[in-house]
């Protein structure tokens, strides 16, 4: 589970090294504006959207500039449509400019993971499955998509490889089979929780028997993830992963699996069209 610290440390480092990669040694053009010279300005999406990334942007001009002010129109994981003001900023000309690109990228970005998984989210509404993410994030930004994961109706998976055992083709062949994979889980690791991937409904049945407590159905067949459903009855959580889309989504959801684990949340992100301007 990802701490409320973990993530306020991770959004203070990660937006100072994106200020650091975008401002350099200055911002050469701010300097043609008066360094006296105040401004206001609008942010506008031109895209209806799913509104992820608030904490960010105030992230960049508190680093920028503290003496900059922010008036939302939305909170986070609220729905904006096509042509909103997402908020206002008042402050010095130079700050507002200089910090423009940067505030916009983690909002753009975010909002873009947030729009999708509530797109996805919506798809399933008339089911019981939680849609997870994985680990198939940005380098450096998991923690701040798993956020705007959240924010879109969607739910984190593992954080990283530390808080939870995901035990998958390679590591049962390196322990011998999936009994000895799970029994050392416990062994290692009493607390936490222990997820094995299965390819087959031998294997499934072998999870089953070692205790694990999530059983991961890897590319099964509709009918067989259905099976699974029935014949488990409830000794073990079932997540379907593996190729699953927007096509494939909805007929897997229906089996009655309680997770379906998707990298496209995260990986194939495309950002919401954003744009500032100065009043």
């Amino acid at each position: 589970m990802m701490s409320p610290e973990l993530l306020r440390q991770s959004r203070v480092e990660t937006v100072a090294h994106s200020l650091r990669e975008d401002i350099g040694d200055g911002d050469i053009t701010a300097r043609l504006i008066p360094a006296d010279r105040s401004a206001r300005g609008q942010v506008i999406t031109r895209e209806p959207a799913r509104l992820a990334g608030r904490a960010w942007v105030e992230e960049v001009f508190r680093q920028i500039d503290p003496a900059v002010t922010l008036e939302w129109a939305f909170e986070d994981g609220q729905d904006m449509p096509a042509d909103s003001v997402i908020f206002t900023m008042q402050g010095p000309a130079r700050s507002l400019l200089t910090a423009e690109r940067s505030a916009l990228n983690w909002l753009q970005t975010l909002s873009g993971v947030a729009t999708r998984c509530a797109g996805y989210a919506a798809r399933v509404a008339h089911t019981g499955v939680r849609l997870l993410d994985t680990r198939k994030t940005l380098p450096g930004l998991r923690l701040a998509e798993k956020y705007a994961v959240t924010c879109g109706g969607c739910h984190n998976h593992r954080v990283g490889l530390w808080d939870a055992f995901l035990i998958k083709e390679n590591h049962i062949l390196a322990c011998g089979s999936i009994a000895n994979a799970v029994a050392e889980a416990r062994r290692i690791a009493p607390g936490k929780p222990v997820e094995v991937e299965t390819e087959t409904m031998a294997e499934l049945q072998q999870a089953l028997e070692a205790g694990a407590d999530v059983i991961m159905l890897d590319e099964f067949p509709l009918e067989d993830m259905a099976a699974a459903v029935r014949d488990l009855g409830g000794r073990a959580k079932l997540e379907a992963s593996g190729g699953i889309n927007e096509e494939t989504l909805v007929p897997v959801a229906e089996t009655g699996v309680d997770y379906i684990s998707i990298g496209a949340l995260t990986k194939d992100v495309t950002a919401v069209d954003l744009s500032m301007r100065l009043l």
